[in-house]
């Protein structure tokens, strides 16, 4: 029995459990500002699935329902532009609609999104008659959501583009004004012109098939933890097959539904289930992105679970491994430290500690053996000088004999005059 326990304590050291959360209890409790009901005088925790299927074993030991990657925010990396201006696409213009047409720039996967679903999309505007961009959710790091039927009026040519659209697909959109923001425009914000008709660069991250249109400010805080949860196991089991965007892209859905100001509102159990589920989703998005080489990204994402939780070994050890990659070996080294301090017999931390202190070995070798020889072999010492006393004395008896031999004519010369 003592065994038994010995190991199941081990097991538990090893895994932070991904929990699936389904919170049931009495009458519905609204929370202020929280925009959403939550029961909340008895909660029992039950779990959706049969497995705990989250990562978070220690770095480099692997399990098949982990996510494993020994190799900030969302992981939609900005698409490259050129100027401020939309980009040049010479792909076949598809007409949606009368005012809309649509030119596609990366391909995308599955199914289009049916009226009601749930999308979420990245987008930049620009007013085509002057290509002034007044809009661009890539800057603020945070995707737009918008349901299908149910959109804003000025948002009605974008949905159109949207509905034609599949998972992870980019397109230009060009909407005329009766489907943009119409003969008035827009003097707050965004500003658009009068009759200004509008170019769209979009990208569908992905839907949810909601029949009834229920928007996420509608959803109760188990709603939305289940639906990030649901969002967090298809992402897991696309990276199992090695489509690493496309899992991504279901991460990144994930936490859409687990935003800041959502969190911000949260508390408690609460507060610990969400985090169960987002800050997974974060580092599994962390463990994509190093795998394919993305790693100043990679790093922000595990900032974001430090910013949480401050001591999380997995993600001190994927961020060193993102900043050794990088070559920042200094910063590298600190977050290795200290996930060892936290998991000291560790031994794929160790690894890398080695790795780094092989590789300044490594550097410091080869800069001495550029530099040797540069600057020629060291100049010879000097002959040493005479001693000071010696050559004194040398001189005073050369001046002692030439006076002496003065002395000698001028006394010969006298002695010469009296004879």
């Amino acid at each position: 029995m003592r065994h038994c326990c010995k190991m199941q304590a081990q097991f538990d050291e090893q895994v932070d459990w991904g929990t699936n959360w389904n919170v049931l209890g009495a009458a519905p409790v609204i929370y202020p500002y929280a925009g959403s009901s939550v029961h909340g005088n008895d909660l029992r925790h039950t779990k959706l699935s049969s497995r705990r299927d989250d990562l978070l074993h220690k770095p480099g030991q692997e399990d098949e329902n982990e996510i494993v990657t020994e190799n900030a925010a969302f992981v939609h990396s900005d698409p490259p532009q050129v100027g401020d201006g939309p980009p040049k696409v010479d792909t076949e213009v598809e007409i949606l609609h009368e005012k809309v047409t649509k030119q596609i720039i990366k391909e995308g996967h599955g199914q289009k999104p049916s009226k009601y679903s749930t999308c979420f999309l990245h987008y930049r505007a620009w007013t085509e008659s002057t290509q002034h961009k007044f809009d661009d959710t890539w800057h603020e790091q945070r995707p737009v959501e918008m349901i299908i039927g149910k959109e804003k009026k000025e948002m009605m040519g974008l949905a159109i583009g949207v509905s034609n659209m599949k998972t992870g697909e980019r397109a230009l959109l060009h909407v005329g004004w009766e489907l943009g923001y119409g003969k008035e425009g827009s003097f707050s914000f965004p500003n658009v012109p009068p009759m200004a008709d509008i170019i769209y660069e979009v990208e569908l991250i992905g839907f949810d098939e909601t029949k009834e249109g229920k928007t996420r400010g509608d959803m109760t805080v188990e709603e939305r933890i289940g639906a990030a949860d649901r969002r967090k196991m298809d992402g897991n089991a696309l990276f199992k097959e090695e489509k690493l965007e496309e899992a991504m892209q279901q991460y990144e859905m994930a936490v859409a539904y687990l935003g800041d100001d959502f969190m911000f509102q949260l508390f408690g159990k609460f507060r610990d289930m969400a985090l169960a589920v987002k800050n997974p989703c974060h580092l599994n998005m962390a463990a994509c992105l190093i795998k394919l080489k993305r790693y100043e990204e990679a790093i922000g994402q595990c900032s974001i679970v430090l910013g949480e939780d401050e001591n999380n070994v997995k993600a001190l050890f994927r961020r060193g491994k993102a900043r050794a990659e990088l070559g920042q070996t200094d910063a590298a080294r600190e977050d290795f430290l200290k996930a060892r301090k936290y998991a000291p017999e560790d031994k794929a931390i160790a690894r890398e500690l080695r790795l780094i202190a092989q590789h300044e070995k490594a550097v410091y070798q080869k800069q001495k053996e550029i530099y040797k020889g540069i600057f020629g072999p060291p100049p010879e010492p000097k002959p040493k000088a005479k001693n000071f006393v010696i050559r004194i004395w040398q001189c005073l008896i050369v001046i002692w004999q030439w006076l002496r031999s003065i002395f000698y004519r001028l006394f010969k010369r006298e002695s010469h005059k009296s004879d």
